[in-house]
């Protein structure tokens, strides 16, 4: 399993970096099975999974339960949980309980937190000093989403574009192994990866030193809106959705189950002398 001063080689190495989220057991092995260099737990678990219409909703609980799957899934992969809405914007001593649960219990390597404010700097050199790798998130936080108007490309203006340059310094001075920016111009994600010595992991921001995309986006299994970042590699909800209407057909046509799915008794066999 990659480790994180491995991530770091790869930056140096220019060598791609490949992300992907994954919320339950099976997705998990699929992604490791791939071959993947990380998975995300991604409190995007409660609009994919839970039919949120955002982040917000989801709680630790959620995450502790997403994140333990994940775990016994994908037991070779670096696996990162995000610490979900105001789990880490009370004190310190929250977030480091937070986040020792989902290492702890969860079996997360590392975490994900979203922003950068005083206190989640300070949380950040807190945790890796204490031992959690921690991995940063700018751009379109989606826990903010309200704040920042909805779902927007960040950093279009000179003013927003230098906060975050700035932020992102902060961040890797704080000790993150990494910076996930997500819905930013391409040309700010090029000057980010020149500036840090971190990987820089992009959703939505262009080339960077690595991708990350959501599995249900990924895969085809979304319906109604796609982020106009997000690539489709197959079609699994169609195929999913024939698969369940043949089922369908068949039961009403008394087609299944047939001989092959049914079990019979056993035959009492005829007893002889000797």
């Amino acid at each position: 399993m990659k480790q994180t001063v491995d991530f770091l080689k790869m930056k140096r190495n220019q060598e791609m970096i490949t992300m992907v989220t994954a919320y339950d057991a099976p997705t998990a092995k699929i992604v490791e099975d791939a071959a993947i260099d990380l998975i995300l737990v991604g409190d995007s678990l409660g609009m994919v999974v839970h039919g949120h219409q955002g982040t917000q909703p989801v709680t630790l609980d959620d995450m502790l339960l997403h994140t333990k799957a994940v775990a016994r899934g994908a037991k070779q992969t670096f696996i990162v949980g995000d610490l979900p809405f105001m789990t880490y914007h009370r004190s310190i001593e929250d977030t480091v309980t937070n986040a020792t649960t989902l290492v702890q219990t969860g079996g997360a390597h590392a975490v994900k937190l979203e922003g950068c404010t005083g206190l989640i700097l300070d949380s950040i050199e807190r945790l890796t000093s204490g031992g959690i790798a921690v991995m940063g998130h700018l751009g379109l936080t989606p826990q903010s989403s309200t704040v920042l108007g909805g779902f927007k490309v960040q950093g279009r203006g000179e003013q927003e574009r230098t906060k975050l340059i700035e932020d992102a310094k902060r961040i890797e001075a704080s000790g993150a192994f990494a910076l996930v920016v997500e819905c930013i111009p391409e040309s700010l994600t090029k000057e980010l990866k020149d500036i840090l010595a971190i990987p820089v992991i992009g959703i939505g921001a262009g080339k960077a030193d690595g991708q990350v995309l959501v599995f249900h986006d990924l895969v085809g299994l979304t319906t109604g809106y796609i982020p106009k970042f997000a690539k489709t590699y197959a079609n699994v909800h169609d195929v999913m959705l024939q698969a369940v209407e043949q089922y369908r057909d068949d039961v009403k046509r008394e087609l299944f189950p047939d001989e092959r799915y049914t079990f019979k008794d056993v035959k009492k066999e005829r007893s002889t002398s000797v």
